[in-house]
C-alpha cells in the first residue's frame, strides 16, 4: 500500500487531498494544529498527527513520530494569505506570513525529503502563481507574494538537495480554488483543483524536478 503524508489538512486543499487519497486506498498520514480537526481527519481513515507548523518544538515532535516512515508522496499544504490590505505589514502580520509559508517549509522540507527518498517518491508544494517574479503584473497581496516567491526558492533547493537521492521536488499553482482562502468566486472546486493535481504529480518524471507548475502540469516562470 501507498502511503501519502500530507502537511495542513484540516480543511481546503489538504482536507480533500486526504479524502481522495482514501477513497483511492492509500495509506494517508495528515496533520492538523487542532486536535478536533485531527479526530474528524481520523474518521476519515488518516493517521491523524498535531502539528502546529510555526513550532519547532512540534516540527521536531514531528520528525521523531515519523522516523523509519517510508512515503511515496508527500504534500506541504499548509499556508495563510495573511493582511488584504496593501499598506506596511505589521511586525505581527510579517511574522505570521513568514512563519508560516516560509520558515516552516525550511524546517520541514529536510525532514520529509528522505523519507520519500526511500521510495524515490514525489514532493509537492502548495505555492501560488502569485509568488512568479516573471508573471508579475500587480503588487496587490505584496506580502502573500513575497512569501510564496520564497517557498518557491526553497523548493527550489530541495529539488538539488535531495533530487541526485531520487526526489522528484514540484512546487505547484493550485489554480483560483473555492476554499476559505479563494472565496465562493473561484473557478475551480476543491475537488476539481485535487483530483487534477494528483493526477500531475502521479505523471511527472524525474526529468521535472525542481519545476514550477500550474496544476494542470502548464510550466509557470518564476
Amino acid at each position: 500500500m501507498s502511503t501519502v503524508l500530507i502537511l495542513g489538512a484540516s480543511r481546503g486543499i489538504g482536507h480533500e487531498l486526504v479524502r481522495q487519497y482514501r477513497a483511492d486506498g492509500w495509506r494517508v498520514i495528515a496533520t492538523a494544529r487542532k486536535q478536533a480537526d485531527c479526530d474528524e481527519l481520523a474518521q476519515l481513515g488518516a493517521q491523524a498527527l498535531r502539528l502546529d507548523v510555526t513550532n519547532a518544538e512540534s516540527i521536531a515532535g514531528l520528525g521523531w513520530q515519523l522516523d523509519d516512515e517510508k512515503i511515496d508522496a508527500a504534500w506541504l499544504v499548509a499556508g495563510v494569505y495573511g493582511p488584504t490590505h496593501n499598506g506596511f505589514p505589521t511586525e505581527q502580520e510579517f511574522d505570521q506570513v513568514m512563519h508560516t509559508n516560509v520558515l516552516a517549509a525550511m524546517r520541514l522540507l529536510p525532514i520529509v525529503a528522505p523519507l520519500v527518498a526511500a521510495t524515490r517518491g514525489k514532493l509537492a508544494v502548495i505555492s501560488s502563481r502569485m509568488g512568479s517574479i516573471g508573471e508579475r503584473r500587480s503588487a496587490d497581496g505584496s506580502l502573500y507574494r513575497a512569501s510564496k516567491a520564497a517557498l518557491n526558492s526553497i523548493l527550489a533547493d530541495t529539488a538539488l538537495t535531495f533530487g541526485p537521492q531520487g526526489v522528484t521536488c514540484v512546487s505547484f499553482h493550485p489554480g483560483w480554488v473555492q476554499t476559505d482562502m479563494g472565496g465562493a468566486g473561484a473557478t475551480l472546486t476543491v475537488e476539481e483543483s485535487v483530483g487534477t493535481l494528483r493526477a500531475t504529480l502521479a505523471g511527472v518524471g524525474h526529468g521535472r524536478n525542481g519545476s514550477f507548475l500550474n496544476y494542470d502540469g502548464g510550466p509557470i516562470p518564476w
